[in-house]
């Protein structure tokens, strides 16, 4: 099972390397990347598989580089297609090889002409004689060799690209740069190998290449992922069960997190388009903040989603000493929770709230019970009154004070 997902690039260019600047200036080649929770999911043959289905449309498509680590079946599948040959680089008795990014370019740029993105139809090559060439690029993440121009192969690409060149690459989520951590933790492996964030921002498309644990440990037994010496070792290590289900869940997470961050400008009327539980709640200098919090926390992780906390300062009125000492309390309890803690100026809270939920992208606002008398409500209405008429797609939760009894 696959995802195709679009997603709008940043259309944040690289600039072409001196050596290249011979080549008139070109519209920005498109980027499609196959991400999978692990190895042996089946990113490089779907990508082979979309190389050859665009060759029998007449389409000019050659493969960069292409890592098969002995897996017969994706070897068969690349098969019928131009593979341009690995650049050597001799050391001592060695010699090791790696990506000809300038034989790629001196292949594609060579042989035709390119349209203007606008030229584009149906959002992939076409097959006239003007548009671009398709490169397959295995492995994004890679370190080059030593002595290669660049560091990493997706700066590779990004020259590519920035040549006018469109690409399909491959890649696994765990190693996306701002997942390291957590990568690390679920697992016990730290990825030495990582991709920015902004090359997953930047792509046109992001393709999520999907199986079960179950399946892809199937696949592990019979040798179709690793040889036979190393099978048990990964299925006690990296290919757990509950490391197979957890990284599934952040490839999947991934990708809906992009496609939402451009929900917004794809609806009719710009309104939000969430796909994933946002909580928001809002403090104040008032005790019951911290029992409010408690219960976003809470509210935060039965949804699996991630935690703001909210405090909005009136420009006009100091903190006393002991309500900055309340707020800076509610900070690092935010903290604690692993939220995030906000703090904004103005002398309109609920203007301030419906700004920072936009922002963010909110989906829950927790907010205590209004504090104001009767008489106040009824001459400048409730804070709540006012977020059910500013807010739209947002659910409020109003969170009762807890009431002390007295002895009589």
């Amino acid at each position: 099972m696959s995802d195709n997902t679009n997603i709008g690039s940043a259309g944040n260019a690289p600039l072409i390397c001196a050596s290249y600047s011979l080549y008139p200036a070109r519209r920005r080649g498109k980027h499609k990347i196959f991400i999978g929770m692990a190895p042996g999911v089946g990113k490089t043959y779907r990508m082979l598989e979309e190389g050859h289905a665009f060759k029998q449309e007449g389409i000019d498509v050659v493969v960069g580089l292409l890592e098969t680590h002995g897996r017969k079946e994706t070897a068969q599948k690349a098969e019928g297609l131009e593979i341009i040959p690995r650049k050597q680089y001799p050391r001592g008795e060695l010699t090791l090889t790696d990506m000809d990014t300038d034989a790629i370019l001196k292949r594609c740029l060579a042989t035709s002409r390119f349209s203007t993105f606008a030229q584009r139809v149906a959002d992939r090559p076409s097959a006239n004689a003007s548009t671009p060439q398709l490169v397959l690029i295995d492995e994004l993440a890679h370190t080059n060799v030593p002595g290669s121009p660049r560091e990493k192969r997706y700066e590779d690409v990004e020259v590519i690209l920035a040549a006018g060149i469109d690409v399909y690459s491959t890649m696994n989520v765990q190693h996306l740069e701002s997942l390291n951590d957590l990568v690390a933790r679920i697992t016990g492996v730290v990825v030495r190998e990582r991709v920015p964030d902004r090359i997953m921002d930047e792509a046109d498309e992001i393709v999520v290449v999907d199986v079960t644990p179950e399946t892809l440990q199937e696949r592990l037994l019979e040798g179709k992922i690793y040889a036979q010496p190393k099978i048990q070792q990964s299925l006690d290590n990296f290919f757990q069960r509950r490391n197979l289900i957890a990284l599934r869940e952040l490839a999947l997470r991934e990708v809906a997190d992009n496609v939402e961050g451009n929900a917004i400008a794809s609806t009719p009327n710009g309104q939000f388009c969430n796909i994933h539980e946002r909580v928001l709640v809002c403090v104040s200098t008032y005790p019951n903040s911290v029992q409010l919090l408690r219960r976003g926390a809470r509210l935060a992780n039965y949804m699996n989603a991630p935690l703001y906390t909210l405090f909005v300062a009136d420009p006009e009125r100091f903190l006393t000493k002991e309500e900055s000492l309340h707020i800076h309390t509610c900070e690092k309890l935010c903290k604690e929770f692993e939220g995030t803690f906000l703090r904004v100026t103005n002398s309109n809270i609920a203007n301030a709230i419906a700004q920072v939920a936009e922002k963010h992208r909110i989906t829950q606002i927790v907010i205590g019970e209004s504090q104001r008398s009767r008489w106040q409500m009824l001459l400048k209405g409730s804070l709540t009154q006012k977020l059910v008429r500013l807010l739209k797609n947002i659910d409020l939760h109003i969170i009762a004070s807890e009431k002390i009894v007295l002895p009589k």
